[in-house]
């Protein structure tokens, strides 16, 4: 663990210069392998994690399966909730990739904030925003089967890769949790777009869009 630095997160970025570096000085740099469990749901909560590196799943667990609430890739927050509400994490983090973030304990966000109380429209919007991307989520799982979103996940990584091979971004198991469903459910949906000549696979773990999605583009 090292000193973090004022310029290493849009938050500190946005902040009085005196501020950010007070701030940026009681944080800590923390690195996370792969798979790593940032903080684990139920325990209390050390402070705020500011994303610096990579991106962290927010996963709950349900009935023994794995939930994505939210991800968080570099500019992100993570556990904002109990550190101004009280309690413990509500959800476990866990790192999708290597992962650095800055850690800023509870009590020194909170001199900040009482501080700078322009910090707290930036938590509130961070927060806003979730909602909204939460509610977006529900009412995609309750509207479309998961063949569609699956589909969707597909055009957006074939347009990301510019149209020519591309990954899923991320384990068959993972894509499941983040599509609402299990890995089996969508192994045979991949199975059925490459019978159906939608995608074709060109190597281990890759994809080629060869065929019309049954699906109109956002």
């Amino acid at each position: 663990m090292t000193a973090s630095h004022p310029d290493d997160h849009p938050l500190l970025r946005a902040m009085p210069r005196a501020s950010a570096e007070r701030l940026a000085a009681g944080s800590m740099s923390r690195r996370y392998a792969r798979n790593a469990t940032i903080f684990r749901a139920g325990t209390p909560a050390a402070g705020v994690h500011l994303v610096v590196q990579g991106t962290v799943r927010v996963v709950r667990a349900v009935d023994g399966r794995q939930h994505v609430v939210h991800s968080e890739g570099p500019g992100g927050t993570l556990g904002e909730v109990p550190v101004f509400t009280g309690g413990t994490y509500p959800a476990t983090a866990l790192a999708a990739e290597p992962v650095r973030c800055l850690l800023v304990p509870a009590p020194l966000l909170r001199r900040a904030v009482e501080g700078d109380p322009a910090l707290a429209w930036f938590f509130l919007e961070r927060l806003s925003l979730r909602v909204r991307d939460l509610v977006g989520r529900l009412d995609g799982m309750a509207a479309e089967s998961v063949g569609t979103r699956l589909t969707r996940h597909l055009i957006e990584r074939a347009d990301a890769a510019g149209g020519g091979p591309f990954t899923l971004g991320e384990t068959q198991a993972a894509l499941a949790e983040e599509l609402g469903t299990v890995r089996e459910v969508v192994v045979r949906a991949l199975g059925r777009l490459a019978r159906d000549g939608i995608i074709r696979r060109v190597g281990r773990g890759r994809y080629e869009l060869v065929g019309q999605p049954p699906l109109v583009r956002p």
